[in-house]
């Protein structure tokens, strides 16, 4: 019988490079492939700033798919990444938006360009060291399953995945721990087995989102006005992209008690402060919908509601408003509702869908 063919894309870290040999075992034809995806073509500027799609990833991916022995490839995607994730995520921050990139970048470029070119070379599956599970459920619809460990699981930003890209996509890391990952990689003695994980977004390596919305719009972010809920001038801020809802630190007002940011208006150039019950929310309303264990929602359905990677979820009920617009009212109140990042939806350990957050009002 002939292998099937799977191209995995690799970071050069240890998530892949176990994915890769996982599969390998399985009796899987491994091809291996590195995205590139940075767009300065300056040698040093790419070894010191390429995250987890750098020069240093493509040798350490190269070195690990050597020891594998599986061919390796590097696929240039920069166009696709610049257009899908970095200038995505330069307009939405204009907009008064958090935007998450991970996301953009896992459905748009790791998942639609890869697979596409995947399948083009004869591939029946893409694959990554992500920390999920794809389920195929009596339904016949494919959906995520939480990974084996909890404090790694990364289903989260994958929540848009397609039931197209789904049913062609493997993810053997998401049966074991972290630990067990690493262990297994020194076992076969990988010499990425102790590579720390990657924590920047891969494309501001410096953490510096304003300067690089600068750069990247040609915009002078202009400074505005620090306003309380009703409308008090309290100060000026520096512009809206150095600011996110919930935010305490940096604001440098001296109030005399806490405050926090509640709200970022674009169109006023206005950050919105207030204490701390004020980001306390109760609802919110998300558009973008991506569906997976139903193909769409009819009714009620009670969820467990994820509004950020580092969020535990919490009980919600979710019902639509029209057909693209969802709203998601929780139990208690949840902090720092925010404009532009994801809600994920949960039955269990299944991924229902998700959708982004367009505020907490329609």
């Amino acid at each position: 019988m002939e292998k099937k063919k799977v191209v995995i894309g690799m970071s050069g870290g240890v998530d892949s490079s176990v994915a890769a040999y996982l599969l390998k075992e399985k009796g899987y034809d491994v091809i291996g492939v590195t995205m590139q995806i940075w767009q300065d073509e300056d040698q040093f500027t790419q070894e010191e700033n390429g995250g987890c799609c750098g020069l240093s990833a493509v040798d350490d991916a190269r070195r690990v798919a050597d020891d594998l022995q599986i061919p390796y490839y590097v696929m240039n995607f920069k166009q696709e990444f610049k257009e899908n994730v970095m200038d995505y995520f330069v307009k939405e921050y204009l907009q008064g938006r958090t935007p998450n990139p991970c996301i953009a970048c896992n459905r748009y470029v790791k998942w639609e360009s890869l697979l596409k070119r995947s399948l083009d070379i004869g591939a029946e599956y893409i694959a990554t060291g992500h920390y999920a599970r794809v389920v195929k459920l009596d339904n016949g619809r494919y959906t995520l399953g939480k990974s084996a460990t909890a404090a790694k699981d990364q289903t989260y930003a994958l929540y848009n995945l397609t039931q197209f890209q789904l049913s062609h996509t493997l993810m053997p890391v998401g049966e074991y721990t972290k630990d067990e990952i690493r262990a297994i990689a020194e076992k076969i003695n990988l010499r990425v087995a102790n590579k720390p994980d990657s924590q920047e977004i891969c494309f501001i390596p410096d953490n510096d989102y304003a300067k690089f919305i600068t750069e990247n719009s040609g915009k002078k972010i202009e400074e505005g006005n620090f306003v309380t809920t009703t409308g008090e001038v309290i100060g000026r801020h520096k512009g809206i992209s150095h600011y996110t809802v919930g935010q305490r630190k940096g604001l440098n007002l001296s109030l005399g008690k806490p405050v926090f940011v509640v709200e970022l208006r674009p169109d006023t150039n206005e950050v919105v402060i207030g204490d701390n019950e004020e980001v306390f929310h109760d609802r919110l309303y998300a558009n973008q919908l991506n569906f997976m264990t139903i193909e769409h929602l009819d009714g009620e359905m009670k969820v467990s509601a994820k509004i950020r990677y580092n969020h535990q979820g919490a009980p919600a009920t979710i019902r639509m408003m029209s057909e693209d617009v969802m709203e998601c009212v929780f139990d208690e109140p949840q902090r720092a509702i925010t404009p532009g990042q994801a809600v994920v939806l949960y039955d269990g350990d299944l991924v229902v869908g998700g959708g982004t957050i367009i505020g907490k009002t329609l």
